[in-house]
């Protein structure tokens, strides 16, 4: 549960774990950690007394890792231990009135600078809410820090005292006015070439603000926050620098592998704006000593960059090796696989990200929980499914999508949904819809590896779909591949896997 937040008392939610020998309290059960099977006890914290104050023991000198993820209406942590098991979590929702402030941009997308501040404040006062959420007797322990962000949410920053100089460029934003510029500079068919870039938001800026610019920087959301933290202005990672979301790269321009900005870039008069980039996980420097000492944390806490949320989410199913991916089963089907090549492909819209020396290879259909949606209750596709036989096949053939138009694996604006004809009986009518979508998956996997794509050996899931077990085994016949439910999809976890990838690393001088 999370209660609705002010800025002087945001509530908040904190999951702590218990050891699973321990004999289980009056709390509610949440969860289970399928990692250690520990049960796990709600902690309401804030105005109201903690009625299961109970904490997992921590042993004298266990090390723990502390990744928190920044959405869009909130912020949470997760804290691992060295095997992976979750030792406490929490969430914490942004004030009320930046919620509705962020609704309206959504829809009309806002030019006011001072509705910025609001965003700005609510972010540092959600962080630090936070780490105010981390039990006191954990906070010594925590040795390495990580924060993922939403993808493509940009800042504007003064290179000398890190506050912003301009409101957020939220990573949803469309900066067309500098869309000529950008495409006279860059190669035809860059991923920069689209008005959502990050590069077009820093021309739109630059171009606005003409002679009147301070010292500035630019920033990922993400950047700004790991900063609060460490205090060393204008460092971000290469995957906030080469962003993706859906159908296209998000990006500022930077090249993941050469490990540099391309010289068309270098030679632009904002070049100086932006930042350095390291791999995702790297050590920057260690906690401020006033964070520290205010909340608890050890001196030598190292604080590490982070990444996007969209990618935290695949660390978090711990798809490793290559040939693992994961399927995101939300409003639309997106896929990511882990490959030993990097492809690219603007017709489709997949991209790559770097991950160490290999590569995230994704695209995102427009079929998925958005037409389910539209066509069964929740009830209905829950009681219906109950009544599916996942191994027999359907003989319906279908192509769901919520309206006309798809990307990936098909490429046609024009595509109409497919959705008839439809039989009278119910449960062979979302028989059918399933099983059309798993063929699409399976197209959508099949056109990765014609790309040039490792093959994929196994599919882990994630997003709402993955609670539907005789879909995950419709899914399983059709990719003739294992497919399971992730232990983990919250990105948060996925951030303090890359605290804990920090530890094991010196900062650098």
């Amino acid at each position: 549960m999370v209660c609705a937040s002010s800025l002087i008392h945001p509530a908040s939610t904190v999951l702590v774990s218990l050891p699973s020998i321990q004999r289980q309290k009056r709390g509610n059960v949440l969860c289970n950690n399928k990692v250690r099977k520990q049960r796990v006890a709600s902690m309401s914290v804030g105005n109201q007394k903690n009625q299961n104050s109970e904490v997992a023991s921590v042993r004298e000198g266990e090390r723990l890792y502390l990744g928190f993820d920044f959405g869009t209406s909130g912020a949470r942590f997760a804290i691992i231990d060295k095997d992976g098991a979750i030792r406490a979590e929490a969430k914490r929702e942004y004030p009320l009135f930046v919620q509705l402030l962020i609704l309206r941009f959504l829809f009309v997308l806002s030019r006011k600078n001072g509705e910025s501040r609001d965003w700005v404040r609510s972010w540092k006062e959600t962080l630090f809410s936070l780490l105010e959420d981390v039990p006191l007797d954990i906070r010594k322990h925590v040795v390495a820090i990580s924060i993922d962000g939403t993808s493509a949410t940009t800042l504007i920053v003064d290179s000398y005292t890190g506050e912003p100089l301009w409101r957020p460029f939220l990573y949803n934003e469309s900066c067309s006015d500098a869309l000529p510029v950008v495409k006279s500079i860059a190669p035809p068919n860059h991923t920069v070439c689209t008005g959502s870039s990050t590069l077009c938001k820093l021309v739109s800026w630059w171009n606005h603000v003409g002679s009147d610019k301070k010292p500035a920087l630019l920033l990922h959301q993400a950047d700004w926050l790991l900063w609060l933290l460490h205090g060393k202005l204008g460092v971000t990672d290469y995957n906030n620098a080469l962003k993706a979301s859906f159908n296209k790269s998000i990006t500022v321009g930077y090249d993941p592998e050469v490990d540099s900005y391309p010289s068309w870039l270098v030679c632009q008069p904002y070049y100086h704006l932006l930042p350095s980039v390291l791999a995702p996980g790297t050590p920057i420097a260690c906690l401020k000593e006033e964070v520290g000492n205010k909340y608890g944390f050890q001196k030598d806490c190292v604080v590490c960059t982070g990444t996007t949320d969209s990618i935290a989410a695949f660390l978090a199913a711990r798809a490793s090796q290559p040939g693992k991916a994961v399927t995101s089963l939300g409003s639309t089907l997106a896929i990511k696989l882990l490959s030993n090549t990097r492809i690219e492909d603007s017709r489709f819209g997949v991209y790559s990200h770097r991950l160490d020396d290999k590569w995230l290879v994704g695209g995102a259909s427009n079929t998925g929980g958005a037409i389910l949606r539209q066509l069964f209750t929740d009830n209905q596709l829950e009681k219906l499914s109950e009544q599916i036989n996942p191994s027999q096949p359907s003989p319906l053939d279908y192509y769901p999508l919520p309206k006309a138009g798809e990307r990936f694996p098909v490429a046609d604006p024009n595509l109409a949904p497919r959705l008839h004809p439809r039989p009278e009986n119910d449960v062979e009518y979302l028989h059918g819809i399933l099983e059309s979508i798993a063929r699409i998956e399976a197209k959508a996997y099949e056109l990765l590896k014609e790309l040039g794509a490792t093959q994929v050996e196994e599919v882990f899931t994630a997003g709402g779909g993955a609670k539907n077990e005789k879909w995950i085994k419709i899914r399983e016949r059709v990719l003739g591949l294992p497919v399971s439910r992730a232990n983990q999809t919250e990105a948060a976890y996925g951030a303090a896997l890359l605290a804990k990838k920090a530890d094991q690393q010196n900062i650098p001088s």
